[in-house]
């Protein structure tokens, strides 16, 4: 299979990229950097024929993608803006998001040759921020995120309510493409909550880290400890493999799953898995009170990993990997 990956140089979507290229199929990567994009390339040196790179500068564009759907069999769109430095929700969040998403169906509309389309959609899509504690909640894929577009777009509004806002539009959006335009290909989307692990794409320093590893590294590292809002989380790895399995299971499509792992996460967690594995850990990992995992609500997990069997890393695995890489990065940052 030829498959286009948006957003091929980031962190969830390089691992996308690394998944298919294990199984055997054609990787198009988009990205907006060239520049990157051969990095992506270069890194991988054992899948170099089964790499050809194009560079969209602006996802927002449906010209953009008209070449680069040409002559793929699927398309994977992780590619999503994320900036909470921004002043504006709706037109530097919330619009840039649905124009990505239409573009990316206008574009595969017109190619006979895409059978489906996987949308990285998120948990920000789904959780109500405003439930109540009790009674205890399982989110699932039937729960959408209730905030409204004018609250959304509200001046007092901040760049977290824009992204959920920009998140829940986007997908909607999706949905209601497939239902007016009914093209011959389907759609499904998917619902992750943090997502943590090794880094696959191109990145050169540890300032220039995920937001989620970012905060793994700051309790690693020693410089705090971040507060755990939501305890619900995914190893990027697994998050990748339900990608391309929604790709190819023919039973997936027009389905939205959510995915989490089994167990709960908190930083405090991540500290004392930093301080049993490595021998620097305790004089180092930043300290603070226990976090509380157990949360108000969970979110099913089960549904996609029996439908495209997946099997759950660990959070000590997840967290170990991630820091050996960045312990390594750092090395070679101070050297």
């Amino acid at each position: 299979m030829y498959v286009l990956v948006t957003g091929a140089t980031g962190f969830i979507g390089a691992h996308v990229v690394d998944e298919l290229l294990s199984l055997g199929h054609q990787v198009r990567a988009a990205s907006r950097s060239c520049e990157k994009g051969q990095l992506l390339k270069q890194d991988r040196p054992d899948y170099a024929s089964q790499i050809d790179i194009v560079q969209i500068a602006d996802f927002t564009q449906g010209t953009s993608f008209a070449e680069a759907v040409q002559g793929v069999d699927g398309v994977i769109h992780v590619a999503s803006p994320l900036d909470y430095t921004i002043t504006d929700n709706e037109k530097d969040m919330i619009l840039p998001a649905i124009a990505g998403v239409k573009a990316i169906l206008q574009a595969a509309e017109g190619q006979e040759s895409v059978k489906r389309v996987v949308i990285t959609s998120s948990f920000a899509a789904v959780l109500d921020v405003n439930r109540a504690a009790t009674p205890h909640h399982t989110y699932t894929a039937k729960d959408w995120n209730p905030l409204t577009y004018e609250e959304a777009i509200a001046k007092d509004s901040n760049a977290i309510i824009g992204y959920r806002a920009s998140k829940k539009f986007a997908e909607l959006e999706a949905w209601k493409f497939v239902e007016e335009r009914k093209p011959s290909f389907d759609i499904v989307t998917i619902c992750p909550p943090m997502t943590f692990g090794p880094v696959r794409h191109p990145v050169s320093k540890l300032a220039n880290l995920n937001e989620s590893n970012a905060n793994l590294w700051k309790v690693a590292s020693g410089a705090e400890l971040p507060v755990s809002r939501v305890p619900l989380w995914v190893n990027v790895r697994d998050l990748a493999k339900a990608h391309v399995e929604a790709l190819l299971r023919k039973e997936a499509g027009g389905k939205r799953y959510t995915i989490a792992s089994p167990e709960k996460f908190s930083y405090k967690l991540a500290g004392d898995i930093v301080t049993e594995e490595f021998g620097w850990g305790r004089e180092r990992v930043a300290k603070g009170e226990k976090q509380n995992t157990e949360g108000t609500h969970d979110l099913d997990g089960e549904t996609v990993a029996r439908e495209l069997g997946l099997t759950y890393t660990s959070f000590r695995e997840t967290v170990k990997a991630f820091v050996e890489q960045a312990v390594a990065m750092e090395r070679r940052e101070t050297s």
